[in-house]
């Protein structure tokens, strides 16, 4: 498996991986526009995984607002499950925090996204109570 930070190029496949992933929700912010406006704000921080063939097998969208890190769109093919793929992409980008002095990352399930929820779970994240998200359009 080769890991290496997300490009431009990279988008097509992700996107066909993240509307293959069980769980996974997209949205107009998931344009290709969108998308590598994020890439630009967070260079170097959100991760994919390659097979020897080339083809995409995970990715692990990252970035921090000076004060927190936030990962979106971490999924993994279903033939690299199993394999250390995801737990390798999240490692990758928590690196990528601590270099920025980021101490702590925060990321979204949707709550009836079974699969993801035990996922992280398996690798020791938190799950929080107590936190209600409230979301508006700016326009």
């Amino acid at each position: 498996m080769n890991y290496r930070p997300m490009t431009a190029g990279d988008y097509e496949a992700a996107y066909l991986l993240w509307e293959n992933t069980e769980g996974m929700n997209l949205s107009g912010a998931d344009s290709r526009e969108e998308i590598l406006r994020y890439l630009e704000r967070n260079p170097g921080m959100s991760q994919v995984a390659e097979n020897g063939d080339k083809t995409l097998a995970g990715t692990a969208m990252c970035g921090h607002d000076g004060r927190r890190g936030y990962m979106y769109h971490v999924a993994v093919s279903e033939d690299g499950r199993g394999q250390g793929v995801g737990r390798e992409l999240v490692s990758r980008c928590l690196a990528g925090l601590r270099q920025e002095g980021i101490e702590k990352c925060h990321l979204m399930v949707i709550e009836g996204n079974a699969l993801g929820r035990s996922f992280w779970t398996r690798i020791g994240w938190e799950e929080r109570d107590g936190i209600v998200l409230f979301s508006s359009n700016t326009f």
